[in-house]
């Protein structure tokens, strides 16, 4: 019978999603080009993967509802050009970006050699509480891997980064991997509003630092989460 009654309240929130959104959060998917951020992106979103894909010219987003915690949160996740001569038109985007995917090819180093500058630029144009989730992309290139999840794990404990390999490809860890990122946005968001409404706020907005804590390296397995429920994806 409860079983009944908590399909029933699901399908319920299904036909309502849309009518209440509690948050919108801007999500920035950054990197170097070519790592794979269209094609996690594009995972996400629409589980879906391109195999004649052509590199983001500019800025394009798509976005995601899903419900975290019992709120509906629309995720508005931007994909930005890794080509260098985009990066002075998509600083202009990391303003406002409560969250934020670093993507790196575990298969080219210099794309993880770049992973510092790219930390430093979002921190530069982005909320001075922005998530980073840092990505190594490619899983399904194991073999031809020449960045060691160590020295990725090493270098978002340093920076305190959240850290995941994905393979946009196969799908694995994608979908945990942003369901983290947009838990702990949620975490950041709903703590600034208790501190506020109780008149703690800090008046600098550095309310939450990240840097220091201890992070968490994600495996889909770890994450089957019950009160994170997919209801609906879109593209724009």
């Amino acid at each position: 019978m409860n079983q009944e009654m908590n399909g029933v309240e699901a399908e319920r929130m299904k036909e309502n999603v849309h009518d209440k959104i509690d948050y919108v959060f801007k999500v920035v998917v950054t990197g170097d080009s070519s790592v794979g951020k269209t094609q996690i992106l594009s995972r996400f979103a629409k589980n879906e993967f391109c195999f004649d894909s052509k590199s983001t010219i500019g800025v394009e987003f798509q976005t995601r509802t899903v419900i975290i915690n019992g709120k509906v949160i629309k995720a508005q996740i931007w994909d930005t050009a890794g080509q260098e001569r985009y990066r002075a038109v998509t600083s202009a985007y990391y303003r406002g970006a409560l969250g934020a995917m670093l993507v790196y090819d575990i298969t080219k180093r210099q794309s993880f050699d770049h992973v510092a500058r790219w930390v430093e630029e979002l921190r530069a144009h982005a909320d001075s509480s922005i998530v980073i989730m840092l990505i190594g992309n490619k899983g399904d290139l194991a073999d031809q891997r020449v960045v060691h999840a160590e020295d990725a794990v090493e270098f978002a404990e340093d920076q305190g980064l959240f850290f995941s390999e994905t393979s946009a490809l196969s799908g694995e860890n994608v979908e945990s991997a942003f369901f983290k990122l947009l838990q702990e946005i949620h975490r950041v968001v709903s703590k600034r509003s208790l501190e506020c409404a109780n008149g703690k706020a800090n008046t600098d907005n550095n309310v939450t630092t990240l840097k220091g804590s201890k992070i968490n390296i994600i495996s889909a397995p770890e994450l089957a989460i019950s009160d994170i429920n997919t209801l609906s994806s879109c593209s724009c």
